[in-house]
């Protein structure tokens, strides 16, 4: 059997535009989609018979890609699906893994990463590899931010835009996340801001000061600055809503988290999901998410990223112990 397990993540700045080879910041988080798998004669998802048209894109594309073998596979998802938090990413980047290493075929991180990303953007027609690279890797991940060669992770291609991932250190800081329960797809977003952003200059403009944010960003995250940061993260809000990705109930939230926060936004495409707040009073900001309607998490970041484990069968006879003990009689009858 093996099992596979990937982090699910939240953007710290600079989703959408990072869709555009922008700069953006997001951190790994201790929500996990783990899946067990075995071969089998007929694909099954959890003990039920599951085809081509029943799977999700992201699974459809990847069992294509190595020839349909038949698995029966037990999910267990510990990361809100339509939420902003890489839920689909993980999923790809944990399925990867376990049908690459079942299909013999190597399990590093960059391959997984990459095939993880094919998968995501076969499913949404458009996006980058932020969530897949951050459910890959864990901890944290920067997009198209200076980087040292040590931190350096991989470079990919798509569309006309390119990507240098690398990553850093995440340095010990508190979020609390709230989840307005309003499930969003993705595809549809992106593709409003794509509409919004090649018809006007504004929009454009908006998307590259979204992306000079966020190396902003990481200069108060190296620097320890979460005054600042918060700050910065609060303005990118506005700018998400003026591209028209946030929502009342995504507004609500954030002016909640505000009084106990260095600063609040939204993370993921939005149009509902989830907001992020930065905090060193978790438990009143996640109070203050409750009594606005959300569900909060006070999550832990600078988790692991994609993690394969197999378990062999073990033989019929093996674990039986023999008796030390034997009579006399019995000693003599063999």
């Amino acid at each position: 059997m093996i099992s596979a397990s990937a982090p699910g993540k939240f953007v710290v700045m600079g989703e959408h535009a990072v869709v555009y080879g922008k700069p953006a910041l997001a951190l790994a988080i201790d929500m996990r989609f783990t899946i067990r798998m075995n071969p089998g004669k007929t694909f099954r998802v959890n003990g039920k018979p599951a085809t081509n048209a029943t799977m999700s894109p992201h699974m459809k594309w990847i069992s294509e890609a190595h020839g349909n073998r038949p698995v029966s596979i037990f999910i267990d998802e510990r990361v809100p699906t339509g939420s902003g938090l890489g839920s689909s990413a993980a999923l790809s980047a944990a399925y990867s893994g376990a049908v690459r290493r079942l299909c013999n075929l190597p399990v590093d991180h960059e391959s997984v990463a990459r095939e993880a990303y094919e998968a995501e953007f076969a499913a949404q027609g458009r996006g980058s590899p932020m969530d897949t690279s951050a459910s890959v890797n864990g901890g944290g991940i920067a997009l198209n931010v200076p980087y040292s060669k040590e931190d350096f992770l991989w470079h990919i291609e798509k569309n006309g835009n390119s990507w240098d991932i690398s990553r850093f250190d995440v340095p010990e800081m508190t979020f609390v996340i709230g989840n307005t329960g309003i499930k969003a797809p993705t595809g549809p977003l992106v593709e409003k801001v794509r509409k919004y952003r090649d018809e006007s200059e504004f929009a454009y403009n908006i998307v590259e000061e979204i992306g000079q944010l966020t190396l902003d960003g990481m200069k108060c995250i190296t620097g320890n600055d979460w005054v600042e940061l918060g700050a910065l993260m609060s303005y990118n809000h506005k700018l998400l809503g003026i591209l028209g990705v946030s929502c009342p109930e995504l507004d609500s939230l954030v002016e909640a988290a505000m009084p106990t926060s260095y600063g609040a936004k939204l993370t993921g495409s939005g149009g509902g999901g989830c907001m992020v707040a930065l905090t060193d009073k978790p438990k009143e900001t996640a109070a203050a998410i409750r009594a606005a309607g959300g569900t909060p998490y006070i999550v832990k970041t600078g988790v692991p990223g994609l993690e394969v484990k197999v378990r062999e069968k073990k033989p019929a006879n093996q674990g039986k112990k023999k008796n030390p003990r034997k009579s006399k009689r019995d000693e003599s009858s063999e």
